[in-house]
């Protein structure tokens, strides 16, 4: 039997005032990169839960969600060093990883700017839509600009639309 196919869930704040959306400068494999603040849902929390951690970490910003822009699916392919090959321009092996990412809206609150931003986090932005749609060569997820775009279209589901079981609060008992 094969193993499983297991996705990276992920998270990410769509925020957006007076026409600019908030974003991140990060570190990244591939050089200094854009996102939307985002990133990966821990063990024992919500998708909300983890969106409102990771615009704080990302940030230094306070956010609630309101809504859910969408759930997207995307396929990510890098280039990684082989550790075995000991040569400077050493062989490489594709790593392969599908993200399944839940977007919000919601409210910025205020911002604690005694907070340090996540490891690999230069600085946070806010770029309008058009700024977005011209930096595509330096973004770190082609979600970025599709969230926005389905943000800008109105788009919202009812935060009541995931659910999150209990269970995923409290540890499993193993026997």
């Amino acid at each position: 039997m094969s193993e499983r196919w297991k996705p990276s869930v992920t998270v990410a704040g769509i925020i957006e005032q007076e026409g600019k959306f908030l974003l991140v400068e990060e570190n990244t494999p591939e050089g200094l990169m854009l996102n939307n603040p985002a990133g990966h849902l821990e063990p024992g929390e919500s998708p909300e839960q983890a969106c409102i951690r990771e615009v704080l970490e990302e940030t230094a910003f306070a956010f609630t969600p309101e809504h859910l822009v969408g759930a997207y699916l995307s396929r990510f392919q890098r280039r990684v060093k082989n550790s075995t090959d000991s040569q400077q321009s050493s062989a490489s092996e594709l790593e392969d990883i599908t993200y399944l990412r839940f977007a919000f809206c919601g409210q910025l609150g205020t911002h604690n700017p005694l907070l340090m931003l996540d490891e690999g986090i230069v600085r946070t932005v806010w770029l309008t839509i058009d700024e977005i749609r011209n930096s595509q060569s330096i973004h770190r997820s082609p979600l970025l600009l599709v969230c926005a775009e389905d943000y800008l279209r109105g788009q919202r589901f009812s935060l009541s639309s995931i659910r999150t079981d209990k269970s995923i609060y409290s540890p499993l008992i193993k026997n």
